[in-house]
């Protein structure tokens, strides 16, 4: 299967936007405040989750289809990410809102 050129140029263009995305999310690791570098951990844990997954997808495409583990991979990093802040998202909600479980 023949991958077009700009295709390629895409993916990497991707991924470098997503490696200047772990700039930010380095210097919030390293501040003082324990809320913002717990976030900051999970952001870090989705991140390298999406690069996993656009690596393994594009590697799988363009390389040999055992590099789609990687992808699922990714996947499964972002999926456990996502729950995590969820469930942080809806114990604040119900944290502020003492109605909310009534």
């Amino acid at each position: 299967m023949e991958i077009p050129d700009w295709f390629v140029w895409m993916a990497l263009g991707l991924a470098v936007l997503q490696v200047l995305g772990l700039v930010p999310i380095a210097h919030r690791l390293r501040g003082p405040d324990p809320v913002a570098r717990s976030r900051a951990r999970l952001d870090l844990l989705d991140t390298l989750g999406n690069l996993l997954a656009l690596s393994g997808l594009f590697l799988g495409i363009a390389v040999a289809a055992s590099w789609f583990s990687l992808g699922l991979v990714g996947f499964a990093l972002m999926t456990t990410a996502y729950a995590v802040k969820g469930v942080r998202r809806l114990r604040a909600r119900r944290a502020a809102d003492p109605t909310a479980g009534r």
